[in-house]
């Protein structure tokens, strides 16, 4: 089958190709009716139109960019970041846009991709996760002057667009649940506090103990990267206290994962002896032994959104005017028990 160009959709038409071509690119010269005859042709016979002319014609790279966040043991395999980007590649799908995918090897590296990126011409606007408490990314983006959507706040993120889950009232809510259940001794695995999430989801974890008249204890906070080694060793040591945890919660998934490994070699069962509760809802945690409980987020709805936002900011709206909070959902699956 030969390719459909912009001249024989014109003839189809009976149109001149100048009023195709703009009624293809949404000018507003040309009327409502016209745009969705041509527009209907032109899915009709499989029109795609071509991506260099396109792009010289509106000024727009037409692809957009996500900066891989670094992070020591950071891998491109990592399932929040498939299920992120699943939604960000349908958002920008939906108008034949690119996606380049970049892969920084340090903290000082992604400052230099973003510079590159911004300044090549080659994407129309950036998107980072993983948002630092003070987050130099941000005000580096800002500088550059070009469009951008962070997946996470900062400490003051008034100024540009971003989207999150409300990190804070996860953990609340997780540590409720537990309470309701019986457990009163509930321990945390925390990420790198440099992170505005771990930051929140601590915080959400302290009100917890306090909403239901438990002390906040030093002893019960465990230390982790955001990996499973990180929680294995992080378990380790609630293990080795005199009174260890009844409870838990942790700061993701992948760091539950961690933990209930190293219940097992003690011999011990998760949610049977000590309950777990993760964070992200990935699917994984479904096909554990036991089922993990979580606090999910809508990974890929929010990578879509996230990307619906940046396309939103590139066409000049208001980056202020971008800014969601979403919620996470308690999922309950196996680990989640009364105390032994």
């Amino acid at each position: 089958m030969s390719k459909v160009t912009l001249k024989t959709l014109s003839r189809h038409l009976g149109l001149t190709e100048g009023t195709v071509s703009r009624a293809i690119n949404n000018y507003p010269d040309i009327s409502a009716q016209t745009r969705e005859r041509v527009q209907q042709a032109a899915s009709q016979l499989g029109y795609r139109p071509n991506s260099n002319a396109r792009r010289l014609a509106t000024g727009k790279a037409e692809c957009v960019g996500y900066v891989l966040p670094w992070q020591a043991g950071n891998t491109i395999a990592e399932p929040f970041l498939g299920e992120l980007l699943s939604g960000i590649s349908a958002a920008i799908a939906d108008i034949h846009w690119d996606l380049n995918l970049a892969v920084a090897r340090s903290a000082k590296d992604e400052l230099a991709i973003i510079t590159r990126l911004a300044q090549s011409g080659r994407v129309s606007g950036l998107m980072i996760s993983r948002t630092l408490v003070h987050d130099p990314r941000v005000e580096h983006m800002q500088s550059l002057g070009i469009p951008f959507v962070t997946h996470g706040r900062t400490a003051s993120s008034d100024s540009h667009a971003w989207f999150d889950i409300d990190n804070f009232g996860a953990f609340r809510e997780a540590v409720g649940h537990l309470t309701q259940l019986g457990h009163s001794r509930i321990a945390h695995i925390r990420g790198p506090l440099e992170y505005n999430f771990a930051t929140s989801r601590l915080a959400g974890y302290r009100q917890g103990l306090l909403d239901n008249n438990l002390d906040v204890e030093p002893e019960l906070e465990a230390n982790s990267d955001m990996s499973q080694n990180g929680g294995y060793r992080a378990m380790r040591y609630l293990l080795s206290l005199s009174v260890p945890p009844t409870a838990l919660t942790c700061v993701s998934d992948m760091v539950a994962l961690g933990a209930m490994k190293a219940l097992r070699e003690q011999g011990l069962m998760p949610g049977r002896d000590i309950s777990v509760i993760g964070y992200d809802g990935l699917s994984i945690g479904e096909h554990t032994h036991p089922a993990l409980t979580t606090m999910a987020q809508p990974l890929e709805a929010a990578g879509k959104r996230i990307g619906e936002m940046l396309l939103a900011v590139i066409d000049g709206d208001n980056p202020g005017a971008h800014q969601e909070l979403w919620k996470a959902t308690l999922t309950c699956r196996e680990t989640d028990l009364p105390p032994a």
